[in-house]
């Protein structure tokens, strides 16, 4: 019935004995290449959200969406619940806001600053603060919030 044929018995009976030659692999084995890449992938994903710079602020949410992205990092100015002001995570008082955020302006290309206030911040307080940050050379103020708050859509029960 159908059985395989060796070739050592097709070529005239004679056997080879003694070291065979290896033939040169012909293929990458991907699969370390592929081992390696997951494992920076998962190293980056959780290492991402670590760098943020930021200071704990309980922020509003609302339905808008995000802001597009600059090449430069982005100037964030926040006011903490308590009411103290921090370019990015130094405390400066009210009184110096608007001389250190001319001179940030100065070696600034870009005039865009994130703007993030804890909640629990009055309306008076942010607008003081935006007051301040126009004054000091950046008229593109982005008010930073999370996401997931209400629409005012007539679907939203």
């Amino acid at each position: 019935m159908g059985g395989g044929v060796n070739q050592a018995e097709v070529g005239g009976g004679r056997r080879r004995r003694g070291r065979r030659r290896a033939r040169p692999m012909s293929e990458i084995n991907v699969t370390p290449f592929v081992d390696v890449m997951m494992v920076l992938l998962i190293i980056f994903m959780v290492a991402a959200p670590l760098l943020t710079v930021g200071v704990p602020v309980e922020l509003p949410k609302t339905a808008a969406g995000a802001l597009p992205g600059d090449q430069e990092e982005p100037l964030t100015v926040t006011i903490t619940s308590n009411g103290s002001v921090q370019i990015q995570t130094t405390d400066t008082a009210r009184e110096e806001l608007i001389p250190k955020l001319r001179a940030i302006a100065a070696e600034r290309s870009s005039d865009q600053v994130f703007l993030r206030a804890d909640g629990a911040v009055s309306y008076d307080v942010v607008m003081q603060v935006m007051g301040a940050l126009n004054a000091g050379g950046f008229s593109n103020i982005g008010l930073v919030t999370d996401i997931g708050g209400p629409t005012f859509s007539e679907t939203d029960g």
